[in-house]
């Protein structure tokens, strides 16, 4: 690995979901701006390494493990990986010589933060959600500094390592065309357009909820459904008014502006995206049975600042999802003002901040 040794250098990681990854990949401009020479590891088969490709970003994958809630017989074999992983993190950090690494969590950062610390390279995490996750938690004593999205989490956090930075924003999704948006999607605008994003890996339940009442919604609305991969409705892909997509990367900001209404789940950085970008949403956040209820914390909190309206999973119907929309375009407005009053700031500038000051750069 050849790298100029007159460069401030960085490391970023973080896998395993696209909410691990996108912020990240927000810091780029930033940094490259900043004259930063960057170094992505991430798992050598996970969602990071095709996001990293398209944004040009040098790319190591490693071995990672994961510590399941259920029983599994790769809970056997993962604490090999993650020894693994330590040993092959440790092998790029030597190679490489970064000045800090940033972590956006998931368990692929584990052995890299460990490896960083013990290298006596400085680590900056970022905990998007309410409550740190297990891989944060791990993570922690390794990080000189914590970042994360809500005043609450900070309290959660080791003393002195809390900073409530927000979560970084990608600038490009705030530039989007309404008009090109509208073309990509078929719609002629004479529509409110709602926006339903189950995730990188879509949700299941969401979508066959929408498309239950599908010819319901289409009366009033034009719809563009993120569906996530392998979850496209192959009969209902001529249906005029709804467009499916997969996954969508350089369409996104335009599929954004278009939208009057977002249908989503309540991951942090796809709420703090919405907030920036001053949606009306409605939230449907991942239920207990399959979290640890970190989405639940996160939709509740929104719901309390006036941002976002909010259905638990558990309560969702077809009538229930269907009044839950209608009353979410009934008062856009409120929820609009509310957001216009955040105090919320987009987090690129104080973690880029932080990063020259803990790296000493």
């Amino acid at each position: 690995m050849k790298t100029d040794k007159t460069k401030k250098k960085i490391i970023l990681t973080g896998g395993g979901t696209a909410g691990h990854v996108t912020p990240n990949m927000a810091l780029l401009p930033k940094l490259r701006d900043d004259g930063w020479e960057i170094l992505y590891i991430g798992s050598k088969t996970g969602i990071e390494k095709d996001i990293c490709e398209k944004n040009g970003v040098d790319y190591v994958g490693i071995s990672s493990g994961k510590l399941r809630r259920y029983i599994d017989p790769k809970n056997l074999s993962d604490p090999f990986r993650v020894i693994k992983g330590y040993a092959e993190a440790s092998s790029v950090i030597r190679k490489f010589r970064p000045d800090v690494v940033f972590s956006k969590g998931g368990f692929v950062a584990v052995p890299v933060v460990a490896a960083a610390a013990a290298h006596g390279v400085p680590v900056i995490s970022h905990e998007s959600d309410m409550t740190p996750g297990l891989a944060n938690r791990l993570a922690a004593p390794f990080s000189k500094k914590i970042c994360c999205n809500f005043p609450e989490t900070a309290e959660l956090l080791p003393k002195g390592k809390g900073v409530v930075s927000g979560s970084p924003i990608r600038t490009a999704l705030l530039e989007g065309s309404r008009e090109e948006g509208l073309r990509l999607a078929g719609f002629d605008g004479k529509k409110p357009v709602i926006l339903v994003i189950g995730g990188s890996l879509g949700a299941q339940c969401i979508n066959a909820c929408i498309r239950s009442i599908l010819d319901r919604l289409l009366k009033t609305y034009d719809i563009i459904h993120i569906c996530g991969k392998g979850n496209l409705a192959e009969d209902l892909s001529d249906r005029k008014g709804y467009r499916q997509y997969t996954f969508v990367n350089d369409e996104l900001p335009h599929l954004f502006a278009a939208a009057d209404l977002f249908v989503s789940r309540a991951g942090a950085n796809a709420i703090c995206e919405i907030l920036a970008m001053q949606k009306p949403n409605l939230l449907i956040p991942l239920s207990l049975a399959a979290s640890r209820g970190d989405q639940i914390l996160n939709a509740r909190s929104f719901e309390k600042q006036g941002f976002s309206r909010v259905l638990m999973e558990e309560e969702m119907t077809e009538e229930t999802l269907l009044q839950s929309i209608n009353g979410l375009f009934a008062d856009r407005e409120t929820y609009v003002e509310a957001m216009k009053r955040s105090q919320m700031n987009d987090g690129v500038k104080v973690i880029t901040g932080l990063i020259g000051e803990i790296s000493g750069k």
